[in-house]
């Protein structure tokens, strides 16, 4: 889609948002659209839009994703989980219907945030400030955002990790269709869990790398442990390469289970850095998780800095 087509959708939708840079090097922070992020590049957006998501509203009986990159609480599923608080899936209208703030912008930089009060499946409330700094560095043959995505447990008493768990999960998602894939350096094959049902038809490994098919033809998720070090789409289609690493955890912090699983069960002990997930529509996500303690304090803020890297020029061997 191209950037001046995205950024009218916004004045017809009534939605705020903010550009960062500009059209031919920027990103758009959708303000009234879950705080979702878009990379532009020499006009175009690069992330996934779903216009029915920018001019229309969520309901219970209906989701609009709206795509680009976005700001999530993990885990999605179990007794844990924040998407069934009510019984079945859906997206808590918190998230759905958040409306950020421009906090501060200067330059190539922007920190937007909203309250958000979320509800896990144990009927345990753990309300949250959300906030997104980011960055725009350009580069010749793309761009980069970098992100910081930070939850901040505003609750007033701890939360212990068999009441509750909070980890920023952000969700990047591109149109895919034949030819397209996701690679990451070769791992045992323990560090690769599958969060639906099992996909090793979906992959294959090199010398180096492992490959795993995003066509948007088949839905799979995968995880990926804390060895792993990047992951990267690839779209021959566009010449488009996504590469996202994430920093870090703090020594105190762990990776956990972020997969939607029925509520009747525990989170695995598996935890997952990385995600891969593909549909059943042409779209598939690139996801980076965070980490969190085994108690969460009043007032603990848990972050995540996210790197990702768009190029015009080619898949990396490498």
């Amino acid at each position: 889609m191209h950037a001046n087509e995205f950024l009218r959708l916004f004045s017809q939708g009534s939605r705020r948002y903010h550009l960062v840079g500009n059209e031919q090097c920027g990103l758009v922070a959708g303000l009234d659209l879950e705080g979702r992020l878009y990379a532009l590049w020499q006009g175009n957006v690069l992330h996934r839009v779903n216009p029915a998501a920018v001019l229309g509203q969520s309901t219970r009986e209906c989701y609009l994703n709206p795509g680009g990159d976005g700001l999530w609480p993990a885990p999605e599923g179990s007794c844990l989980g924040y998407h069934y608080a009510t019984g079945r899936w859906c997206v808590p209208p918190g998230l759905s219907g958040a409306r950020y703030t421009l906090v501060s912008f200067a330059g190539g930089q922007a920190v937007i945030r909203a309250e958000i009060d979320l509800i896990n499946a144990r009927g345990i409330g753990v309300p949250v400030v959300f906030e997104r700094r980011i960055k725009l560095c350009p580069a010749d043959d793309g761009l980069e955002m970098q992100v910081t995505e930070a939850l901040t447990y505003l609750g007033p008493q701890p939360l212990h990790a068999a009441q509750g768990l909070l980890v920023p999960w952000t969700l990047a998602q591109f149109d895919c269709g034949p030819g397209c894939e996701v690679v990451f350096p070769a791992c045992p094959t323990g560090e690769i869990v599958d969060l639906y049902d099992p996909s090793e038809d979906q992959r294959w490994s090199d010398a180096t790398l492992v490959h795993t098919r995003t066509e948007g033809n088949r839905r799979y998720q995968i995880g990926l442990g804390k060895k792993t070090p990047w992951i990267e789409f690839r779209d021959p289609r566009q010449g488009l390469c996504v590469r996202r690493t994430a920093e870090p955890l703090a020594k105190a912090w762990r990776y956990i289970d972020i997969g939607d699983r029925p509520v009747d069960r525990k989170p695995m002990k598996a935890g997952a850095r990385f995600s891969v997930y593909n549909a059943t529509n042409g779209f598939m996500e690139i996801e980076a998780a965070g980490g969190c303690p085994r108690r969460l304090e009043p007032g603990v803020t848990l972050t995540l800095t996210v790197h990702t890297r768009f190029s015009k020029t080619g898949a990396k061997n490498n």
